[in-house]
């Protein structure tokens, strides 16, 4: 095994170090910026009555079953220098195309629908009754889903989280649709595979990227199983 696979192989690059902590900050950045937006968009479609539901419904899963490539395109033509919000975002200061700040848009889109949908199951779940409890002892709406609904669906909007950061730490299609791929800016672990296999040589670099990009995304899912399933036992719901 080690004269198959040499130390030297296992020794990454400065350019393959760079593209691993750009796509860690893009995740987690997607992750963070699209949670509470997830967990309002979650709540609204599992326990809310409102006309066009099932249209937002539609919109918010579209991006499950569009292929990458258009969902990016449409963000560059919303959100590109040229686009229909782009300049007027441009005039304040806010540029998202050809921008690390962009990858992570476009990662948040494309991990919304698997945030928003283990979350939505997991309000669905709650008992009803428990809403009608905490009304009856005097609790508004708001204070019913921070006291009650938001705790009990804790697990449901962890594995939600980690869905999405491990969703945005291999997306590619929208991302080099929409910001290309840079090295050092918008250059993630997939735009970096994808580049090492189309020159001479780089079949390692792409080897040890993909690699990195199985552990941290196995690990991901491992940490999501042990979180949801203490929290699940502080519940008294764990088998």
């Amino acid at each position: 095994m080690q004269d198959f696979l040499p130390a030297a192989f296992f020794e990454l690059s400065p350019a393959e170090w760079t593209a691993i902590r750009l796509s860690l900050r893009i995740a987690t950045v997607a992750t963070l910026v699209s949670l509470p937006f997830g967990i309002v968009t979650a709540y609204a479609l599992a326990r809310c009555q409102f006309p066009g539901k099932t249209l937002v419904n539609g919109v918010v899963h579209l991006p499950l079953v569009l292929p990458p490539v258009v969902t990016g395109f449409v963000l560059l033509m919303l959100l590109g220098r040229k686009g229909v919000f782009g300049p007027s975002l441009a005039q304040i200061g806010i540029v998202f195309s050809f921008r690390w700040t962009g990858a992570a848009v476009a990662c948040a889109v494309m991990g919304f629908p698997l945030m928003v949908r283990a979350m939505r199951l997991s309000f669905e779940a709650i008992d009803r009754r428990l809403d009608m409890a905490s009304q009856t002892l005097g609790a508004n709406r708001i204070w019913t889903f921070l006291l009650v609904n938001l705790p009990l669906a804790a697990p449901g909007i962890i594995v939600g989280a980690i869905l999405a950061f491990a969703k945005a730490l291999g997306e590619f299609g929208a991302t080099i649709t929409f910001v290309s791929n840079i090295p050092g800016e918008t250059q993630t672990i997939s735009a970096a595979i994808y580049s090492y296999t189309q020159v001479p040589g780089g079949d390692e670099s792409a080897m040890r990227l993909t690699i990195v990009a199985v552990i941290i995304a196995f690990s991901a899912l491992v940490a999501s199983e042990i979180i949801q399933w203490r929290a699940q036992k502080r519940l008294g719901r764990a088998e």
